[in-house]
């Protein structure tokens, strides 16, 4: 068999059986792509094994062929999706917890800490009378003259101690002063 024999037999399978073939493989990929790349290599495989033997019956092996590579493609596809919902179910759990743990959470007693905490180490760096004075102004709402009469010191030295203390608290707090002026409109 010549070169020429080989392509016109080829041709002649391909002419026999590619529209049969190929409108049953789609109806199973239901992809034209697919089904072309599934049935073409079917065809090929079916010339080849006619190539080297005669079978009784080359249609029916021919759709053993494209059954098997039919499913095949689709039991690819089949992983192919679960891994993508076990991705999407992975995402969807961690969203979900994401959600969960916000709204949860309540950023102002985060913060609130935080200040509280700051607040109180900057008070520990300054000497006891300027501390002193902050506390009763701040926390016992006394006015700076009954602050001065309660410590025996001048009014000027508790102005002197309270903006010495409050200059000292607001560079310390200069990160949270948006949040703080937010806390104070809101509240």
């Amino acid at each position: 068999m010549g070169p020429e024999d080989i392509v016109n037999s080829f041709n002649a399978i391909y002419q026999r059986y590619y529209t049969q073939a190929f409108t049953f493989t789609k109806s199973y990929v239901h992809n034209d792509f697919v089904a072309e790349d599934i049935v073409t290599e079917s065809l090929l495989k079916i010339w080849d094994i006619l190539k080297k033997e005669p079978v009784n019956n080359a249609a029916s092996l021919l759709f053993i062929i494209l059954k098997n590579k039919s499913l095949d493609h689709l039991r690819v596809e089949k992983h192919k999706l679960e891994r993508i919902k076990d991705i999407e179910l992975s995402e969807q759990w961690e969203l979900d917890f994401r959600i969960a743990t916000l709204e949860e959470s309540i950023p102002e007693h985060i913060f609130i800490e935080e200040i509280e905490d700051i607040v109180r180490n900057a008070l520990k760096s300054l000497p006891e009378q300027s501390v002193r004075v902050f506390e009763l102004s701040r926390f016992e709402c006394l006015t700076n003259k009954e602050i001065s009469e309660r410590l025996g010191i001048t009014v000027k030295g508790v102005e002197y101690h309270l903006t010495k203390t409050l200059k000292i608290l607001r560079i310390q707090l200069s990160d949270y002063l948006i949040f703080i002026l937010t806390l104070i409109y809101f509240l």
